[in-house]
This record gives C-alpha cells, structure tokens and sequence, in this order.
C-alpha cells in the first residue's frame, strides 16, 4: 500500500469527518484522480519532440501517456483536425498516490524558487491545478536523454468543495500557502 494513502485512511478521514462533521467514510472528501498534461505548442510538426515528451509524461507518470488530437482546425494555431496537440495521462488508484507523495516529497522542494501552492490554484470544486515549467524537477527524467526540457500541468480531481479541497490538500502535506502570508505581501505594497 502506498504510503501517502495508508497516511489518508489512517489519519486524514478521522480528521475531515471531525472537522465537516460527516457521518460516514464514503462522504468524507478524497482526491479521485490525478491528470498530467503537457501542450507540444511549438513542437507541433517535429514528431520526435512530440515523442520525447510522450517518453518523459509517461517515466514521470509510472504509466503510458496518451497523444491528443486537435477536435478542429484553427488557422490562427496552424493546426489542423486532428493533428496531435498534446500529451496526457490520467493516474487513479496507487499510482496516483505514488505519484502525489514523489510530487510532495521530491519534485516541489526541487523547484527553483518554490515557495508554497497558492489557494488560488484550487478552484469551487476543490481541484488543485499546478503548472510545473520543467520536467528534471523529477529525478527519474533527465534533460540529456530527453533532448529538451518542457513544461506540464498537474490537475488533481477531488469530489469536494474549495474549502474542503483545501483542508484536504494541506492534511496531505502539500505545502499551500498560508492566509498571512498572501496579506502580509498586500500590506507590503
């Protein structure tokens, strides 16, 4: 069993039901899936690129990415119907918090310049977006083996509202920012 979800079953539920008062395990809020997506924008027409990346999602993700296909043509993006535009994989189960404990653990402490999750990267229905702007944050990729570095979004899907989402993300360990913090900028400026 994954470490991170032994840490959820045995600790987080006990704590969210105290806190939002639920009657039963299955209505306490849980983080459904994990999707990581990566645009090939400029890479558009050099395949090998889009292929590097495709190689890259999937060592970070532990799972085979998926190509996305353009669903119509925009002469503005130069893209055509479909045309692959993008890379993606959805982790739910394990591997999904496998991958959240390497992301809290390993990957955010190696970002430059890392200082917190902002809260307003969860939106109304408890989902946290993050923007990752290189991939050798994770020590499993390398950027000699990949040729080029590029960047990824990280969504994970709760079944929660922003405030449940909230408590939910920062039970786990993921290092949100804190309310003083963002005034303390504000009373700054």
């Amino acid at each position: 069993m994954a470490r991170l979800k032994e840490k959820f079953n045995v600790e987080i539920v006990p704590a969210l039901k105290k806190e939002f008062g639920y009657a039963n395990t299955a209505s306490v809020p849980k983080i459904t899936k994990v999707v990581i997506n990566s645009g090939v924008g400029k890479y558009v027409k050099d395949d090998k690129m889009v292929e590097a990346i495709e190689k890259g999602i999937s060592i970070i993700a532990g799972q085979k990415a998926v190509r996305t296909k353009a669903k119509k043509s925009i002469a503005g993006f130069k893209t055509r119907e479909g045309m692959d535009v993008g890379v993606k994989v959805t982790l739910r189960g394990e591997r999904m918090y496998h991958f959240i404990d390497r992301l809290i653990s390993v990957a955010l402490p190696r970002t430059r310049d890392f200082h917190g999750i902002d809260r307003k990267n969860i939106d109304q229905s408890g989902n946290l977006t993050l923007g990752m702007k290189e991939d050798i944050v994770f020590p499993e990729t390398s950027h000699e083996k990949a040729g080029q570095i590029f960047g990824f979004q990280i969504t994970a899907v709760t079944n929660s509202s922003k405030k449940e989402g909230e408590k939910l993300f920062a039970l786990m360990g993921f290092p949100l920012k804190k309310e003083e913090e963002k005034k303390d900028k504000k009373e700054r400026k």
